[in-house]
């Protein structure tokens, strides 16, 4: 990394803009600021792929959300904003778990890579897409280890609802109760309970996200630069994003239905699988398929895109700004 010499002779430090910590800040900071704007959809889609969990679609089967739209009217209209933003308590804390972490050491694992298989960093010049989506995904995987129990409280919150209910009913009076229950009834094994389904999810989905918004990144500012679009401008970050987000969603979708059914299922005494519907998620994936069709597996497809689209967006521009401030004053 690039070093800055200081009054002291023989001492270099880091510019804070490059500094893992300061980007796992920057990622933390901006993901938690997408996320207010986009939780109201990620309601909508949790509820979306939990509506006829596992029972085969018929002409007259009562369908309380048909649509992104009506479903967003179903629920504010019913729950009020209070409903639309249900699990943004747990929401903030798996994105400082999740993107704090994947953000923060994505550029460093990625130059580890780069070094290992090419003996150079990874520059805008020599960007080679296996090596960041493999970046990608293993800082996904450690992110998603470290927020599960946020992530698994928070879909319990969004699935809830007195008015129609879709999926099992845990009714948490809150994050912290939520958290207490799920370690009184199952303990360590309880919290990290489905684990294994979001970091296939989050690996999936972050070795696209961060593979493709450097790739695109790259792409613009090598080839749109004579139109102000560099590097480091934010409309290079906006176009970026925009295309990142689809095929992340793309992707990610029937890994994102798969994890929401095993948050979201009955749990056991103890937390095993005695009265669960899945036992893990490559039973989740056949019996939804099976049951359901392989369009299952795309429920709730155009929520997702809503709050992923977005939330790509907010959360890269977000996190190019809050650097860009940090080489700037710090």
């Amino acid at each position: 990394m690039e070093e800055i010499e200081t009054a002291v002779p023989n001492v270099a430090r880091i510019p804070a803009q490059n500094n893992v910590a300061f980007a796992w800040f920057a990622g933390s900071l901006a993901s938690c600021g997408a996320v207010t704007f986009t939780n109201p959809f990620e309601v909508v889609k949790t509820r979306l792929q939990l509506q006829g969990e596992l029972a085969k679609t018929t002409p007259n089967m009562v369908r309380t959300y048909h649509n992104v739209a009506q479903a967003f009217w179903v629920i504010g209209k019913n729950e009020g904003l209070r409903g639309l933003q249900k699990g943004l308590g747990p929401g903030y804390m798996y994105q400082i778990m999740l993107n704090g972490t994947r953000l923060g050491f994505y550029e460093p694992v990625k130059n580890m890579f780069y070094r290992l298989f090419t003996g150079q960093p990874s520059s805008t010049q020599n960007s080679i897409m296996p090596l960041n989506v493999a970046a990608g995904g293993l800082c996904g995987v450690a992110g998603a280890a470290l927020g599960s129990p946020f992530f698994l409280v928070k879909t319990r919150m969004q699935s809830a609802s007195s008015f129609a209910a879709v999926g099992f009913q845990h009714n948490y009076k809150g994050a912290a109760d939520g958290l207490r229950r799920i370690w009184r009834e199952g303990g360590l094994r309880g919290l990290y309970r489905g684990m294994d389904a979001a970091m296939m999810r989050a690996g999936a989905g972050s070795s696209v996200q961060l593979a493709t918004y450097d790739h695109f990144k790259s792409y613009i500012s090598r080839n749109l630069a004579h139109h102000g679009l560099t590097n480091n401008s934010a409309y290079t970050h906006f176009l970026a994003s925009m295309g990142t987000g689809f095929f992340v969603c793309l992707v990610m979708n029937p890994f994102d239905v798969v994890s929401t059914r095993m948050y979201n299922q009955k749990a056991a005494s103890g937390g095993g699988h005695g009265g669960a519907l899945y036992k893990n998620p490559l039973q989740c994936f056949y019996k939804t398929v099976t049951t359901e069709g392989f369009l299952s597996l795309y429920k709730g497809f155009l929520a997702h895109y809503l709050r992923l689209g977005p939330h790509t967006i907010l959360m890269f521009v977000f996190v190019e700004q809050i650097k860009a401030l940090g080489a700037r004053y710090l």
